[in-house]
């Protein structure tokens, strides 16, 4: 029986207390919904299989006290199906130990739904639009554009489990003054000439310009003949060669960009390019409608939009006073885009953003609110915070090709897709995060991935064992999971739907990662307690006497109908923790 379920029998047998006038004066509305009610896993596992809090949460509302509506309860869930014994403790919970087959029940129930198991559809019917990423087509994506590539990805695909309709987006910043810079970095670089100060630099820009010339000389163009501007301070100004850089680069840093998402398991959905917004004259039209609501005002020769209505710190100016849109015109429009845009319009823009973004939030929200929506409902703003690359103790910062900076290739390169995805998203992204690269290449209990996949592999080699041994499922007597090791992989495996769901309703791809080393912890000790495959006990296992060389015989010789059950219990686990890496886009491997 999982928590959900036992949550139902606890509803239940509290609406029988109500008709039965024994539960004090608790009213009928007043009877929580199941999903409200708190079942959870004592920490001394003598107290039982579950725990439940409720009978201290009603029992102001039931004017009894909490140990008395506790009994109640207690008397009530005693000749509740699946359930052995119930206690109650302190000063009103109550403890629940399920008989064995209905805590095994879970094994079952895994096996029918197989990687697929804990899915749900509570999320049915909304559609979520999932930004991340989201890096200026200017360069490599640094280490926390691959965060957010990591838990961007696995968000969208715990959302999907969870029953929503998600549309991955990736947002190319390629209007404006940033793809200035680049061209001119390149145009400098082509020259040999020095950077500007406030230009792109690394070892990625030299390559570029070199491919630049050679792609223009191919197809006839002298790309460094062509006319070029300079101003009194020989700053590089618009041009036909620096339009030549530019038209020409920043497909080739898009190629590049989704090669890198391609190659660390990311797939979108759209590729939003922010220049479309201008060229089809979204921005203009959103501007107008803020206008026509009375929301858009002059000021100092430039166009303002009167956020402050709407909750943020200040107004905000969205076209400068020399004409040009400033960075908000386009988040204005791109937002309107979201929600009404003929494919896939979303009732939830989510948007995940770095930690410089977080002065961003109010004006976003600002902007949800005047276009009728609901603020933290229909746009949902993330904030990640800084990835530190640390390598014998000491930070590493330095890219060969990007310069002071660790770029997503130089991840791979050092630990390769899996231990990248997953050592990212097994922290909450509110939180810095250090990645240790020796950590990550090694083979050992201490590095997470490694962890969880040897649990994986190592239930794979317990199946071809099992299977060179005649052991089959179909034998199984599952009541026979009866032991203490048994009992925690069972709660384990029993927690998983609830802890999906926490994890899409919370945003926080982490929690599948923290359970998933919960589950193989729980499956390394039982691996080590039992057998599946009978082994004969060795000589001084032998002079063992009594009950201690019963359990022993139980442990590891186990009769055909227990063995089979834990073999049914074994492959339980190899599916959760199979489903649990899917979702984070990491392998399982069936051998190590």
């Amino acid at each position: 029986m999982s928590p959900e379920a036992l949550a139902e029998v606890i509803a239940q047998t509290i609406t029988e207390l109500v008709e039965s006038g024994k539960a004090g004066s608790l009213a009928q509305e007043a009877i929580p919904e199941a999903a409200s009610i708190n079942v959870a896993r004592p920490k001394d596992r003598s107290h039982g299989d579950w725990a439940t809090n409720v009978a201290m949460q009603l029992a102001r509302k039931a004017g009894v006290q909490p140990r008395q509506l506790a009994n109640a309860l207690a008397e009530g869930l005693q000749s509740a199906q699946g359930i052995s014994s119930v206690e109650v403790a302190g000063p009103g919970f109550i403890n629940i130990v399920l008989d064995s087959a209905s805590a095994a029940a879970v094994v079952d129930t895994v096996l029918e739904q197989g990687d697929a198991f804990g899915h749900n559809d509570h999320l049915g019917g909304h559609t979520l639009n999932l930004e991340f990423v989201s890096a200026n087509p200017t360069g490599p994506i640094h280490i926390g554009g691959t965060r957010w590539a990591a838990v961007g990805d696995s968000m969208a695909r715990i959302l999907q489990a969870n029953g929503a309709e998600v549309v991955r987006e990736y947002y190319f910043n390629d209007h404006g003054e940033q793809i200035d810079r680049f061209a001119k970095s390149l145009v400098a670089a082509a020259h040999h000439e020095q950077v500007p100060a406030d230009g792109y630099k690394g070892a990625y820009i030299d390559e570029i310009a070199a491919r630049v010339i050679d792609e223009a000389k191919a197809d006839g163009v002298d790309a460094l003949a062509l006319p070029r501007v300079r101003d009194e301070q020989g700053d590089e100004g618009a041009s036909e060669q620096r339009e030549e850089f530019r038209k020409r680069a920043v497909p080739m840093m898009f190629a590049e960009i989704q090669d890198s998402m391609k190659e660390f398991r990311v797939d979108f959905d759209v590729w939003f390019h922010e220049n479309s917004l201008y060229e089809s004259g979204e921005v203009e039209r959103a501007i107008n409608e803020l206008r026509e609501q009375g929301d858009i005002f002059e000021k100092d020769g430039a166009t303002w939009f009167a956020s402050t209505k709407y909750g943020d710190d200040k107004d905000r100016v969205i076209i400068k006073s020399d004409g040009h849109a400033a960075y908000i015109a386009g988040d204005i429009a791109y937002y309107l885009n979201k929600r009404r845009r003929a494919d896939h319009p979303c009732d939830v823009a989510i948007y995940m953003l770095g930690a410089d973004h977080h002065g961003y939030i109010g004006r976003m929200m600002a902007v949800c609110a005047a276009f009728g929506d609901t603020p933290e409902v229909n746009m949902q703003i993330l904030i990640g915070q800084m990835v530190n690359v640390m390598k014998d103790g000491k930070a590493v910062r330095m890219s060969k090709r990007a310069g002071n900076v660790v770029t997503i290739d130089d991840l791979l390169e050092a630990i390769g897709v899996d231990a990248s995805r997953y050592s990212l998203a097994r922290t909450d992204y509110h939180q810095s995060v250090d990645i240790d690269l020796n950590l990550l290449a090694s083979h050992t209990n201490e590095n997470p991935v490694y962890y969880v996949q040897y649990a994986h592999a190592r239930s794979c080699n317990v199946d071809r064992n099992a299977e060179q041994a005649g052991i089959r499922i179909a034998d199984a007597d599952l009541s026979l999971l009866d032991t203490p090791a048994d009992g925690e992989v069972l709660a384990a495996l029993a927690m998983y739907p609830n802890v999906l769901q926490m994890a899409g309703d919370h945003r926080a791809p982490h929690r599948i990662a923290h359970y998933l080393e919960d589950l193989a912890s729980a499956y390394h000790k039982w691996y080590n307690a039992e057998r599946v495959v009978p082994m004969e006990l060795t000589d001084p296992e032998s002079r063992l006497k009594g009950e201690e060389r019963d359990a022993l015989s139980v442990a590891k010789n186990p009769e055909t109908p227990r063995a089979a059950a834990r073999l049914k219990l074994n492959d339980a686990v190899q599916h959760v923790i199979a489903g649990g890496l899917k979702l984070l886009g990491v392998s399982a491997p069936d051998k190590m």
